[in-house]
């Protein structure tokens, strides 16, 4: 393998095993450590997938222009994978999302259009948004304008069927009873489901929802309902997109800030481990999955990205205080 080259380096992350919360259910829980990808998500591996794809069905080629509405971390991994591929790169993303993404989005070369934050069924929307400047800059430019489309783009899923369900499968020696994880887009609860389900159906796949998002009633009720709000970033959604809806679910369940955000500071405290919060909806989801299975069960679940990446939320005083949420005692 070639390892001068960074998008070698997408995949085959650790797995840890969460001490705390595997004491806590008398169950193995472990997380697959997705912020040692390059571009410090889970997002990589899509990105990875979605370039890859459009110089393989000849849309692009070096030099074309890549185009995704993102709330960061897809477009962060896009912005690793384009300077590789001699690609230019627009975001579009929501002016909601965390300083901390935009500012390494910039760094990285990407050219970022901020938009308002409002629903998908808005035509305003920054997905919406995304595909038009695509549409927009294909009819001038020679080389290739690809609008991304992470989350109706099925080559989101066969990433994850293809490296994140292997690796899980292969780092616990198929011995995995339970998985769970957010959405976003859907393509890695999607992908690490069919992944997992095609080695051994009986492992149990469940959603973990923030509150605010509509799956979570989806799953439980059919009908697309949401209630309260959440401070996470890039998960949690009012619709069913084309890679949510190959996700092979067994159950749901729904996790406040408070409990998320109470996860993510015990686990800086005692393992010195530094996680947003889409990663505490990931654990809380495990603890539940764990609860609900019985003892010595071996749980898995995504640790999406590095906390220092929400900076300015989750370890801001008077952001958390302005939101009523649990202020560590550390801060």
């Amino acid at each position: 393998m070639e390892t001068t080259n960074i998008i070698n380096q997408i995949g085959n992350t650790p797995l840890i095993k969460l001490k705390q919360v595997s004491e806590l259910t008398g169950c193995n829980i472990y997380g697959k450590a997705e912020y040692f990808n390059p571009g410090e998500s889970v997002k990589d591996r899509a990105a990875l997938y979605i370039v890859k794809d459009a110089f393989e069905r000849k849309k692009i080629e070096k030099g074309g222009i890549i185009v995704e509405g993102t709330a960061g971390n897809t477009g962060i991994g896009l912005a690793v994978v384009c300077k590789e591929f001699g690609l230019g790169l627009k975001i579009v993303i929501p002016k909601t999302q965390s300083n901390e993404k935009k500012d390494i989005l910039k760094k990285l070369g990407a050219d970022l259009i901020e938009v308002d934050a409002v629903p998908y069924s808005n035509p305003k929307n920054y997905i919406k948004q995304s595909k038009e400047i695509a549409e927009d800059l294909s009819k001038k430019h020679n080389h290739g304008v690809v609008w991304g489309n992470q989350f109706d783009n099925t080559v989101n899923t066969k990433a994850h069927i293809e490296t994140t369900a292997n690796e899980i499968w292969s780092q616990t020696a198929g011995k995995i009873d339970g998985f769970t994880c957010s959405v976003g887009t859907g393509g890695t609860l999607a992908g690490v489901s069919i992944g997992l389900k095609n080695k051994n159906k009986n492992v149990k796949i469940a959603l973990s929802d923030p509150m605010g998002s509509s799956l979570y009633s989806f799953i439980k009720d059919k009908k697309l309902e949401s209630k309260g709000t959440s401070i996470t970033e890039g998960i949690g959604t009012g619709r069913i997109t084309k890679n949510f809806e190959k996700a092979l679910i067994d159950d749901a369940f729904q996790t406040s800030d408070e409990e998320a955000l109470n996860i993510v500071y015990d686990l800086i405290e005692n393992q010195n481990i530094i996680l947003g919060g889409s990663s505490g909806i990931n654990i809380a989801g495990a603890i539940k999955l764990a609860k609900q299975l019985g003892k010595n069960k071996n749980i898995v679940t995504i640790l999406c990205d590095d906390g220092r990446r929400y900076a300015s939320k989750i370890f801001n005083k008077e952001f958390l205080k302005s939101k009523n949420l649990p202020i560590p005692k550390w801060l």
